[in-house]
């Protein structure tokens, strides 16, 4: 759902820019008490997963595509406000060196694709875990609902910056039902790719899970007849330690993900290009200001076979997007480190 420059007027753009900007400097306060020494790669992780995984569009109806938008992924993974900037990390790699959703337009597609999906899974997800049994099966559960739910809840979102800052005068009627329509089969992707991810972690190292903290039943103890807690945990701890072997299989992963599956993805168009052609709301749309890049349209200039050139990008990519976003959260973590050192 990459929204390019054009289909947003610039009033309205700067205005969801200084949000989207807002909605990061929150956030890197927030995460600053979100990640630790072992929490801090695994964002970055969370941040180049997300980017291998859009690259793999998937068939939602005919002639029409998905692809994962990540919010509610990294959120259950990592939390809320970190979740947020691994987002960015991703639009702003995608938007400087693949020419995948305008500049301009940065603001909107951090509000929509970032913001907005983080703050409806997450919010759902906690409601249900809440009142869901206290299990990993409960956590996964949640994030399939929440994943679900975020999706067409980002088109909605978009389709209300449209109504105020559209381009083009097409009937905020008709887009809202074609967007909210088809990005519910979306959701449905996302669904699935958040639930087996996020079971994945868990079955291997559910301690390193953030949507997952706090759910180890506590151990019961027979006192005059009746049960109650005890201090003690029911179960031995989660395993700990280094989550090194975690960091390099997802690493892998990803970039098998980018650089071999990627070719094998839907090539029809995603939701909001079938949407916008079909009903109008591209016939202002710009042309990126990054459309020259060497690796615009996730393909590597001046290398003429078309699987080399994808897989090329695709690796490039998850090794930039990896290396910013694992910086980044290194940077936001240290600045906790400095800040409590200070306070002690």
């Amino acid at each position: 759902m990459h929204v390019p420059d054009g289909f947003i007027n610039a009033p309205v753009s700067a205005v969801a820019g200084v949000v989207a900007a807002g909605a990061v400097a929150v956030s890197l306060r927030g995460a600053r008490r979100e990640l630790d020494e072992r929490t801090a790669p695994l964002a970055g992780l969370v941040a180049a997963f997300i980017f291998a995984v859009q690259m793999l569009n998937f068939p939602v109806a005919t002639g029409t595509s998905g692809h994962l938008l990540g919010g509610a992924l990294a959120a259950i993974l990592v939390g809320p406000w970190t979740g947020v900037l691994c987002v960015a990390v991703v639009l702003l790699m995608q938007g400087i060196l693949f020419a995948d959703g305008g500049l301009t337009a940065l603001g909107v597609n951090i509000t929509v694709m970032g913001v907005v999906t983080v703050v409806v899974a997450y919010a759902l997800f906690r409601g249900l875990v809440l009142v869901l049994p206290r299990t990993r099966r409960s956590v996964t559960a949640a994030s399939f609902v929440a994943a679900l739910v975020s999706v067409p809840a980002s088109a909605a979102a978009f389709t209300l910056i449209y109504a105020i800052g559209g381009t083009t005068d097409v009937p905020i009627s008709k887009v809202l039902t074609a967007m909210v329509g088809v990005h519910f089969l979306i959701g449905v992707g996302e669904a699935v790719i958040t639930m087996l991810t996020v079971g994945a972690v868990i079955a291997v190292r559910p301690d390193l899970v953030f949507g997952a903290r706090g759910l180890t039943a506590p151990l019961k103890l027979r006192v005059d007849g009746e049960l109650v807690d005890a201090q003690a945990p029911a179960a031995a701890p989660a395993a700990t330690g280094s989550p090194r072997k975690l960091w390099i299989g997802g690493v892998v992963t990803a970039l098998v993900l980018a650089g071999f599956v990627s070719f094998y993805a839907s090539a029809s168009p995603d939701g909001l290009e079938k949407v916008a052609a079909d009903k109008g709301i591209d016939a202002k749309v710009e042309e990126h200001a990054a459309a020259g890049s060497p690796l615009a349209d996730y393909g590597v200039k001046d290398v003429s076979n078309a699987r080399l050139s994808g897989g090329l990008a695709g690796v490039i990519g998850v090794g930039v997007t990896l290396a910013v976003g694992t910086g980044a959260f290194w940077v936001v973590r240290r600045r906790r480190t400095h800040q409590e050192t200070a306070a002690a």
